[in-house]
């Protein structure tokens, strides 16, 4: 009923709005719209069932519309979400809800810019803030508030902002109260310009009385030596700057964190029985580093990064786990791969206890060839290996006639730590891989991708083999196949057996319209998206997708 009425108000609203302004002037709207449909095909042989989806429901799926309306200075902005049996929220689970998922309102007075409604931003990289989604992931971290942007000329502004974090279609209590400033210096001379934009940034978080009965709730099965005064805020500042004198950038941004309530799941607590259990409830302060430099000069391209990380946990309820009430934002520094077998083992960002470093060098030996190398080291700030990775890649263009892209992957990846599996092996692989491209006419084409992954740990070694038919501007047609060539995971029925995970899939391209259809069988993994990561179980079915703009 109180979700009934928000939307009556809103809707009226919007109404006096465009009937106040519109005889002045002609609107414009733009928008979008995206659906995602699944059907579900139990499949025991690779764990896919046991869900709602599988056992009962046998389809789900998930649609946003958007909508922006532009008239008389006025922005308007609102998204309509709609869940069926969906399993984005919770990938063991069912979901099924619909309604207005986002609407806001901005208006630019001379130097005055006003937001109101569900608001996306954040401060510098996001350390300390960021309000995002990621749909793939069922994250919308909106801030349900209001934003003041005061613009004291076009190099330097001052923000401040107020509110509740998005949850669904409801909000998280407690609030958020944050200010940025930012700026532009333009410094050195024409022939050899120096350039800085500094930044500031302070966020506040209040628990809510709610919130805070829960942590001492937890708090009383401690022993004495466990519990602590927990507070109900903290506060969180980060200081930033982005420096760039001829090839050379680099991001520079320093961040500390009062006192606060956080999980960590990693720790040991004693209960009152007397037994130990991993992960407790503590109360540290936090601190991360993070650098970011790269120089390019002819032929040469050098990115480095570095990144420390020491009890960053931000969330408006310290009780959440997994990717649920997080207000910042923390930069993974491990190379985002592409590839299927290159990208099965990816690092999250770690916000506990990281120390994180990452090198690229792309050279460009002539038009037809170059070559790259990243090296990845991410270890906890006690020396533990989380992450290790040797990636390479050398591209060889002939005649804009056909292309190959070949190298070899190094890997070694904490399972336990990054998936919460207990008692398994760092998982150590070597994936040699090759991407080839060849065009027919200007407008089709074939790629063909074949890959191999060889390990001891976890599924095994595997096999992957993709074609891709491309008939420009209009089809797209695909077959690919991931075989568990060597497997060390036993089915359910205890058995070592070599599966193979098949997609066919075909996609139509009309104007600004996408289709796509495929039949997918799919390994449990992590999937990212936008540098954030979860593990998701395996999956059976056909899957449709639609987007379009307009």
């Amino acid at each position: 009923m109180l979700r009934i009425i928000r939307i009556t108000h809103l809707f009226l609203f919007l109404v006096c709005i465009t009937y106040t302004v519109q005889a002045q002037e002609t609107g414009v709207i733009t928008g979008s719209f995206e659906t995602n449909a699944n059907a579900f095909i139990r499949d025991s042989s690779i764990y896919a069932f046991n869900t709602p989806q599988y056992d009962r429901q046998l389809f789900g799926g998930e649609a946003w519309l958007n909508l922006n309306y532009q008239i008389q200075g006025f922005t308007i902005a609102t998204r309509f979400d709609m869940f069926y049996n969906s399993n984005l929220r919770n990938p063991n689970a069912s979901y099924s809800d619909a309604g207005i998922g986002m609407w806001s309102i901005s208006k630019s007075l001379n130097f005055l810019d006003i937001s109101v409604g569900y608001l996306y931003d954040q401060i510098g990289s996001g350390i300390v803030f960021r309000a995002f989604e990621t749909r793939p992931l069922f994250i919308d971290n909106a801030l349900y508030g209001a934003r003041l942007q005061y613009n004291f000329d076009d190099n330097w502004h001052l923000m401040a902002f107020a509110g509740k974090q998005k949850n669904a279609f409801d909000t998280y209590s407690g609030n958020i109260k944050g200010l940025r400033t930012e700026g532009f210096i333009s410094a050195g001379s024409e022939e050899n310009p120096i350039t800085l934009a500094p930044g500031l940034g302070f966020v506040n978080k209040t628990l809510s009385d709610e919130y805070m009965n829960g942590v001492i709730d937890v708090l009383k099965t401690y022993q004495n030596e466990d519990k602590f005064t927990p507070e109900y805020n903290s506060y969180a500042a980060t200081i930033y700057n982005t420096l760039a004198y001829k090839g050379l950038n680099l991001y520079t941004e320093f961040a500390l964190k009062s006192r606060d309530v956080l999980f960590n799941p990693y720790i040991e607590k004693t209960e009152l029985v007397g037994s130990n259990t991993l992960g407790k409830l503590v109360n540290p302060t936090g601190a991360v580093t993070y650098i970011s430099a790269s120089y390019s000069t002819g032929n040469l391209g050098v990115t480095a990064e570095m990144k420390r990380t020491k009890n960053f946990t931000f969330r408006v309820d310290p009780n959440l786990t997994l990717l649920k009430g997080t207000i910042n934002y923390l930069t993974p520094i491990s190379r985002q791969n592409t590839y299927r077998l290159t990208a099965r083992y990816t690092a999250p960002a770690l916000d506990i206890s990281e120390m994180a470093y990452n090198l690229d060098i792309r050279y460009r030996f002539s038009k037809a060839l170059s070559a790259n190398v990243n090296l990845t080291d991410i270890k906890t700030l006690e020396g533990e290996k989380l992450y290790q990775e040797l990636y390479t890649e050398l591209v060889y263009k002939h005649n804009r006639k056909w292309q190959l892209n070949t190298g070899v992957q190094l890997l070694t990846y904490n399972q336990e730590i990054y998936e919460t599996k207990a008692e398994v092996p760092l998982i150590k692989a070597i994936v040699p891989y090759a991407d080839f491209l060849y065009k027919f006419t200007p407008g089709k084409s074939l790629r063909i991708e074949s890959q191999y992954m060889s390990t001891q740990q976890d599924y095994g070694s595997w096999l992957f083999g993709l074609l891709e038919y491309n008939i420009a501007p209009r089809w797209s047609f695909e077959a690919s196949g991931m075989y568990n060539i060597d497997p060390k995971k036993p089915d359910i029925n205890g058995d070592l057996k070599k599966i193979l995970y098949p997609t066919l899939g075909v996609t139509f391209f009309k104007d600004a319209q996408r289709y796509s259809l495929r039949y997918v069988k799919q390994v449990e993994g992590v999937v990212c998206s936008g540098g954030i990561c979860r593990l998701e179980p395996a999956f059976s079915g056909i899957r449709f997708s639609m987007n379009t703009t307009f």
